[in-house]
């Protein structure tokens, strides 16, 4: 069976492609903890949710001291975006992304590595600014602890 293939105009090209360097930016600010990135990413009135997956639900500021305190027991960590759905409609959009994200859990030559597999669920704004989160709730797929050696 085939579906129509819709042509995109420009200004949609741009805009999925403005949402999807948003995305970077956020999982490049959370990697290397660049906080004060975070108000690049999101409007300064965003939801946060990822209770899906252990952490906290709130505004920016509650996420942001829920991060500092505690990203900083992970050695290291990587958060791998792909696979997004965005719909824009004039100035708001909604993404689903899928998130692979590998996190040590101890440093040795053998590391205990966590696993965890999500959704990111967004409702974004565009701003004066650029594309912004207004809105994210995580949606969990998978957690997995694999140990290491001791």
């Amino acid at each position: 069976m085939r579906g129509t293939i819709m042509t995109m105009s420009i200004e949609e090209i741009s805009d999925r492609l403005e949402i999807q360097d948003l995305f970077v930016r956020y999982t490049y600010a959370l990697d290397t903890q660049d906080w004060d990135a975070f108000d690049t990413v999101f409007t300064p009135d965003a939801q946060i949710d990822y209770t899906a997956m252990g952490g906290s639900v709130g505004d920016l500021a509650a996420t942001m001291k829920f991060l500092r305190e505690t990203m900083v027991m992970f050695p290291s960590y990587q958060h791998m975006t792909s696979s997004s759905t965005i719909t824009v409609t004039g100035d708001t959009a909604e993404a689903k992304t899928i998130c692979h994200n590998p996190m040590v859990l101890d440093e040795n030559d053998d590391p205990t590595l966590m696993l965890c597999g999500l959704w990111y669920v967004d409702k974004l704004v565009r701003t004066a600014d650029g594309w912004r989160i207004k809105e994210r709730v995580e949606e969990k797929s998978y957690m997995k602890i694999f140990p290491g050696k001791a």
